[in-house]
């Protein structure tokens, strides 16, 4: 009696398993690029690429329901509707309280993503062609030509040079102010009338002034554009309008650096406010901005600054899963037979 309970007990046991095996894993995910997205109708993505590489290792049948909202995918595992999820899921210590992580399979981290005119430097040209300096150069002229024919009109009847009818003096005129204001003036030339001579002088005082308005007027621009017209690092973004997606870890470090942002739902509501530029800068993972600024944004975005706040992506399942040993077993079989070193460079190329 107690031999065929024991055999009636394993063969149970044996049907479970079979069960077990032979049932489709419900995978979730959302759409991030180039960790999971769909092409031409299929999932693709370094993450899909895993997944797949996973399912095979270990006789696995999954399917896939993607998303809309990052937070839902989340949910979906903590609420245990789904057996795990797959996408850029930073591991975090509030994430690790309510469900479970496989160990790290990407290493990332945040970094700061500008438009690609904030980007430039500060250049020589860029300052010589502004409207300030145009409107310097012009009230330069103004000063030289008014002053030149203030003399022309003290000193037409003292010396030949200045001895001109007015359409023919205008040009004179100024090349004897601007010579005053470059070289000192003329010895010869020098004023002879006692207003002449007045003039003279407030003209070369005030040369200290017109010479150095030009130096002053591109050093300025430059100088202006260099501290508001560029993005460089985190201490930079105050001030600025800046994006990220809302409850991800940068709105999470955004908020402990006391840095205003504005907060999207998900990827694609953030990217359309930043191809609209309604953002001078977007925070958020830099496997995920690197990707869309070489590809979709190449001609509008480009990335500045290191990655900082480094963190590890792994699969996110329900507490207490079953299935995080046999993952993490897997993963270091990949890991070791060369298949992840394989599908990373199929996305990222070579590791540094």
């Amino acid at each position: 009696m107690i031999r065929a309970l024991l055999v009636w007990v394993c063969l149970t046991f044996a049907v479970l398993a079979q069960q077990s095996q032979a049932q489709t894993l419900s995978v979730t995910t959302v759409t991030r690029p180039p960790f999971s997205y769909v092409e031409d109708g299929a999932q693709t993505g370094f993450s899909m690429d895993l997944l797949q590489a996973l399912a095979e290792a270990l006789n696995w049948d999954y399917s896939v329901n993607r998303v809309e909202a990052f937070g839902d995918m989340l949910s979906a595992v903590q609420d245990g509707a789904a057996d795990m999820a797959v996408a850029n899921i930073s591991i975090t210590a509030a994430r690790e309280t309510r469900m479970d992580f496989s160990q790290p399979i990407f290493e990332a981290g945040l970094q700061i993503m500008v438009p690609s005119d904030a980007a430039r430097r500060p250049s020589l040209l860029h300052a010589l062609l502004s409207t300030e300096l145009f409107i310097a150069i012009g009230l330069a002229f103004a000063i030289l030509l008014g002053g030149g024919m203030l003399m022309w009109g003290f000193e037409r009847r003292a010396q030949p040079y200045f001895d001109r009818k007015l359409n023919e003096a205008w040009f004179p005129s100024f090349w004897w102010a601007l010579n005053l204001v470059v070289n000192g003036g003329f010895e010869e030339r020098m004023p002879r009338t006692p207003f002449g001579r007045l003039l003279g002088v407030v003209l070369v005082v005030s040369s200290l002034f017109i010479v150095s308005v030009f130096t002053a007027r591109i050093t300025s621009v430059m100088t202006v554009d260099a501290i508001s017209g560029s993005v460089n690092s985190v201490n930079d973004l105050y001030g600025k309008q800046v994006g990220t997606i809302s409850n991800s870890t940068a709105a999470n470090f955004l908020t402990r650096r006391e840095v205003e942002f504005s907060g999207y739902e998900n990827l694609d509501d953030m990217l359309t406010a930043f191809q609209e530029k309604e953002l001078d800068a977007v925070v958020f993972d830099a496997p995920i901005l690197s990707y869309y600024a070489a590809h979709e944004g190449r001609r509008i975005a480009s990335m500045t600054g290191g990655v900082f706040l480094r963190e590890n992506y792994g699969i996110a399942f329900p507490t207490g899963s079953p299935l995080v040993e046999d993952v993490n077993q897997a993963l270091l079989a990949l890991r070791e037979d060369g298949t992840y070193d394989e599908i990373y460079r199929k996305w990222f190329g070579v590791r540094n």
